[in-house]
């Protein structure tokens, strides 16, 4: 469960290293996101000579959380961090590659294009 004030890491190579969450995209008062939900994020700390800035307001697909997912077979999926990669408005991700492990219920939520780029899908 990822709520405004988490940190999270990029899984991408988009030039984010750490993001923080500061709105959950959805209703108006929906508290937090799992995995598959877009979020706005502010970028904490950037690699140097890449598009992407420090303090950069974005936006971002989670993609790994610390806290358990339980699946309708009824297994249950948890990952060691909380990941996100950076998307634009059409909801392309904005990195070349994804690093790391995703889990299916992307494929769900129409982020194709990151499926196919992830190395490993759970």
């Amino acid at each position: 469960m990822i709520q405004p004030q988490t940190y999270l890491n990029v899984a991408d190579n988009s030039g984010a290293r750490k993001l923080m969450c500061i709105r959950v995209i959805g209703t108006s008062n929906r508290k937090y996101a799992n995995i598959g939900d877009i979020i706005i994020a502010v970028v904490k700390e950037a690699v140097p000579n890449m598009p992407i800035k420090k303090s950069e307001i974005i936006r971002a697909v989670i993609v790994r959380t610390r806290k358990e997912f339980k699946r309708n077979n009824g297994s249950i999926i948890k990952f060691d961090d909380n990941a996100a990669v950076v998307i634009n408005q059409e909801g392309n991700p904005k990195g070349t590659r994804v690093f790391g492990p995703i889990t299916r219920e992307l494929r769900e939520a129409n982020f194709t294009k990151i499926v196919s780029l992830a190395p490993e899908v759970l």
